[in-house]
C-alpha cells in the first residue's frame, strides 16, 4: 500500500472536541487551513493508498526526516500564502526538513502574498529562505503547484520555470463538480454569513461595514477563523466589566458577541453543512467565501490583498475590492451585481489541470483514479464532528472540567516557571556576591600597587635631589668655563 504523508493539522476523518482543537490548536490558527488541507487529503484517497496527516508543525530533525523516510513513499505540502515575511521561520524550517528527504515532495497551492497592486517588492529580505524551499522542492518533484498568476510570475523573476498554476485544493473538494450557485432574493429577514480578516482593517472599513450590515439584516451571522476567536469563544475575557472596546470583533464587550451573533467552525464538513442554511455570504476571508460556494450559498470575496485576489480571479470567484466599498454598503447590491457562471464553466478545465500536475508528479487521484471520493464521504459521514463554536455564556456547557484542569496546569506551570526564575535569580545573586567580593580584592591589591608606586616615586625623588647637590657645583663651574671661554 502506498502511504502519503500530508502536512495538515488532522485528518478530516478523525473527531475532534472543541477543546481539543483549541488546546492543540489543529486548526493551524485559521480554520481555512482545514479546508483546502482536507481537499486535498480526500483528493489523495484511494483504496491501495493511506494518507497521513504530519501536523501543521515542522519537525526538522534528522530523526523525523528519517522516519518519514523510512515510513512513507510522498510528502504533501498543501499551503496557503506561505511566501510572507511572518511565515519565514515556518518555511525555513519546512526547507530543513525537506532537504533531508529522500522521497519525492509535491508543493500544492503556495502563494506568494503581496498588497492588492501585485508589488512583491517587501518579499525581498525573504528571498534566500523562498529560494531554498522551492529548489529543495523541485530537487524532489517535477513542478511546483501555485495558487495564481502572482505566485507564477514571482517565483518564474526568481528563475524558476517548473511552475503550475493550480489554485487552492479547496475548490476541488468534489472534484470535477462544483456545486449550482443557488438563486436567492435578499430581505431583511435573510439569513446571511459575514467574515472578516483582522489584517484588512488597515484596508477599509470592514468594522463599518459589519455594522451597517446588522443593522439591515438582523439574522446576520459572524464567522470567525482563527484560533484566538476559538479561545474567545470558549474562555471569555473581562472586557465587560472593565468596558474596553474595539470596532472589530475581538472582544465580549463586542455588540456581535454579546448578542452571540459569532461562530467558530472547527471542521470543514460541519462548516460548509451550516452555511447551506444561508441565503448569501461575504467578507474579506477567501475559505470562509469558498465554504459557502461549496455549500451553494452564494458568496463575493471583499478583495483586500493578493492572496485573496490572485485566487478570485482563478477561480472566476466574484469580488469587489474592499478600498472600493463605502460601510453602508449593502450585500443585496453585492449580491445582485456578482456573476457566478464563470466558478462553473471554468471548473472541469481547472480541474484537468490540477489532474495533469498530479500525474506529472506521480500522484493519482480518486476522481479519476479511484471512486470519486464515495468512500472518504461515507466515512466522513459516520462521524459525530463538532458544530461551530458559540460565544460561552458562564454556564456549565459540558466544558467546566477542561477549564478548570487547564487553568490548574497554567497556574502550575506559572509557579514552576517563577520557581525556576527564583533559583537562577539567586544563582546570579551569588555570582554577583563572588563578583563584588572579586572586585573588593582587586581594589584592595589596587590600592596597594598605588601606595607601593608612590612610595617608589618618593624615593626617587629623593635620590634626584641627592644627586643634583653632588653634582650641582661642578655643573655650575664647568658652566662659567665655557661662558668664559665664549666672551674670549
Amino acid at each position: 500500500m502506498k502511504r502519503i504523508l500530508i502536512r495538515s493539522g488532522k485528518s478530516p476523518l478523525v473527531a475532534a472536541a472543541p477543546t481539543e482543537f483549541v488546546h492543540r490548536d489543529l486548526i493551524g490558527t485559521n480554520t481555512g487551513n482545514l479546508l483546502f488541507s482536507d481537499s486535498a487529503h480526500k483528493m489523495l484517497s484511494l483504496p491501495d493508498t493511506e494518507v497521513v496527516s504530519n501536523g501543521i508543525r515542522t519537525d526538522p530533525s534528522a530523526r523525523r526526516a528519517a522516519e518519514i523516510n523510512e515510513q512513507y513513499d510522498v510528502f504533501v505540502v498543501p499551503l496557503a500564502n506561505a511566501f510572507r515575511p511572518t511565515f519565514r521561520a515556518s518555511l525555513d524550517r519546512l526547507s530543513t526538513l525537506i532537504e533531508q528527504l529522500t522521497i519525492p515532495v509535491v508543493v500544492f497551492g503556495v502563494g506568494a502574498q503581496a498588497p492588492a497592486d501585485y508589488d512583491t517588492a517587501w518579499l525581498k529580505p525573504m528571498e534566500d529562505s523562498v529560494r531554498r524551499f522551492v529548489s529543495a522542492v523541485l530537487d524532489r518533484s517535477s513542478s511546483i503547484g501555485v495558487r495564481g498568476e502572482l505566485t507564477a510570475d514571482y517565483l518564474k523573476g526568481l528563475g524558476y520555470g517548473d511552475v503550475d498554476i493550480i489554485g487552492c485544493p479547496s475548490m476541488f473538494l468534489h472534484g470535477p463538480d462544483f456545486p449550482d450557485v443557488r438563486a436567492v432574493e435578499l430581505t431583511p429577514d435573510s439569513p446571511v454569513a459575514l467574515n472578516l480578516s483582522p489584517d484588512a482593517v488597515p484596508v477599509g472599513d470592514i468594522a463599518g461595514i459589519a455594522r451597517h450590515a446588522w443593522d439591515r439584516y438582523p439574522r446576520l451571522m459572524y464567522y470567525a477563523q482563527n484560533t484566538t476567536d476559538a479561545e474567545l469563544l470558549l474562555w471569555g475575557d473581562t472586557t465587560p466589566e472593565s468596558g474596553r472596546q474595539d470596532d472589530f470583533p475581538l472582544h465580549l464587550s463586542h455588540a456581535l458577541l454579546r448578542e452571540n451573533k459569532v461562530r467558530m467552525p472547527l471542521d470543514p464538513a460541519t462548516w460548509i453543512s451550516e452555511l447551506r442554511s444561508y441565503d448569501f455570504a461575504y467578507g474579506t476571508r477567501i475559505h470562509g467565501n469558498v465554504a459557502a460556494l461549496l455549500a451553494g450559498t452564494p458568496s463575493v470575496v471583499l478583495t483586500h490583498d493578493s492572496r485573496t485576489l490572485e485566487l478570485c480571479r482563478y477561480f472566476d470567484i466574484p469580488h469587489r475590492p474592499l478600498t472600493e466599498l463605502a460601510a453602508d454598503t449593502d450585500p443585496r447590491d453585492l449580491y445582485e451585481s456578482a456573476d457566478f457562471s464563470g466558478i462553473a464553466k471554468g471548473h472541469a478545465a481547472r480541474f484537468e489541470r490540477v489532474v495533469a500536475f498530479l500525474d506529472r508528479n506521480g500522484l493519482r487521484n480518486t476522481y479519476t483514479h479511484g471512486d470519486g471520493g464515495a468512500a472518504f464521504d461515507a466515512r466522513l459521514a459516520l462521524l459525530d464532528l463538532p458544530e461551530s463554536m458559540q460565544v460561552w455564556d458562564g454556564s456549565d456547557d459540558g466544558r467546566m472540567r477542561y477549564r478548570m484542569s487547564r487553568l490548574r496546569e497554567q497556574v502550575a506551570a506559572a509557579g514552576a516557571t517563577a520557581r525556576s526564575h527564583a533559583r537562577e535569580a539567586e544563582r546570579l545573586r551569588g555570582r554577583l556576591a563572588d563578583a563584588e567580593k572579586r572586585a573588593a580584592a582587586a581594589a584592595d591589591e589596587l590600592d596597594g600597587v598605588r601606595r607601593q608606586l608612590a612610595a617608589v616615586e618618593r624615593r626617587l625623588g629623593g635620590v634626584e635631589k641627592r644627586v643634583l647637590v653632588r653634582i650641582g657645583p661642578a655643573l655650575r663651574r664647568r658652566a662659567r668655563k665655557v661662558t668664559g671661554g665664549g666672551k674670549g
